[in-house]
């Protein structure tokens, strides 16, 4: 599994909703949802980072990542365009 092929999962969901999906649930609940998911992520990878063992931060890590992903596709981003700034600032 990559980061690219659950980009790709994510993507696919948008373009074809599942009700079953809570991917799906967070695409349609629109762009404060899925702001305020990731705020929520990143504060429990901090209280991870910080009083919890590494079994619990990689969850959290994982957590962050997957609504991160969501919040680009949600805005027509992609992880491309990641890349590209990541890419710029180290040139």
């Amino acid at each position: 599994m990559s980061i690219q092929w659950l980009f790709d999962v994510i993507e696919d969901r948008k373009k074809n909703p599942s009700e079953k999906s809570y991917t799906t649930s967070l695409l349609n609940e629109g762009m404060p949802k899925i702001a305020q998911k990731v705020g929520e992520e990143g504060t429990e990878v901090v209280v991870a980072a910080l009083a919890q063992d590494d079994r619990r931060l990689i969850e959290e890590v994982a957590d962050l990542t997957y609504h991160t992903l969501i919040l680009l596709a949600a805005r027509g981003l992609t992880l491309a365009d990641v890349l590209a700034e990541l890419e710029k600032r180290h040139k």
